[in-house]
């Protein structure tokens, strides 16, 4: 897994956070103190502490109970289609798509939701969809140990289709191939064809 430079983040109080969201609405053109908006600066802190809990959630950790007793399977695993929710880390628009998450155990497994789990904390922080790719896939590889592990992730950006150049029905796909599903072509096939309606 990648290693990136932790800086101590000081977090700001609830007020002040409720007093920034006042701010972005007078900047927009309106009036925080009006009815509609009295209420918006504590309800947006709100629904930032739920889209950005994945700070506060370790991945790793949801990968470290597993299972031994699966009578020598050794095919492979796909968990397809988990859907989430992200956030641009340039414009702070939403990311929604869906995570495909395929491994070739190797005399372990883990249960299925923890495969979600870390697709979900790691959507749960302000990203890039290429990051969120390759953090999957190396949190599952670094922890798991598999003889491969494979990630593709499909998902629509908003901040290309509410601002900018505005185009619709546009998604970006991305993968991370490692281990057996980077050296083996085979193996990869068999993985993207699973996850192919």
């Amino acid at each position: 897994m990648s290693k990136e430079t932790k800086t101590k983040i000081i977090k700001p109080t609830q007020e002040k956070a409720e007093e920034a969201v006042r701010t972005l609405l007078l900047w927009a053109g309106d009036d925080p103190k009006r009815e509609g908006l009295q209420d918006t600066p504590a309800r947006v802190a709100r629904a930032y502490k739920d889209w950005f809990k994945g700070y506060s959630e370790d991945p790793m950790k949801y990968m470290q109970r597993t299972f031994k007793e699966v009578e020598g399977y050794d095919e492979m695993i796909v968990l397809r289609d988990i859907s989430f929710e992200s956030h641009c880390e340039h414009h702070m628009a939403p990311i929604i798509g869906k995570a495909h998450v395929g491994y070739l155990p190797n005399n372990k497994v883990v249960g299925i939701s923890k495969l979600a789990r870390v697709v979900e904390t790691f959507a749960r922080r302000f990203q890039v969809q290429e990051k969120m790719t390759a953090q999957i896939a190396h949190c599952i590889q670094d922890v798991l140990k598999p003889k491969g592990c494979a990630v593709v992730i499909e998902a629509v950006h908003q901040c290309m289709t509410t601002r900018g150049v505005h185009k619709s029905g546009v998604s970006m796909v991305t993968s991370q191939m490692l281990g057996s599903f980077r050296k083996d072509a085979k193996t990869r096939t068999e993985f993207l064809g699973m996850i192919r309606d």
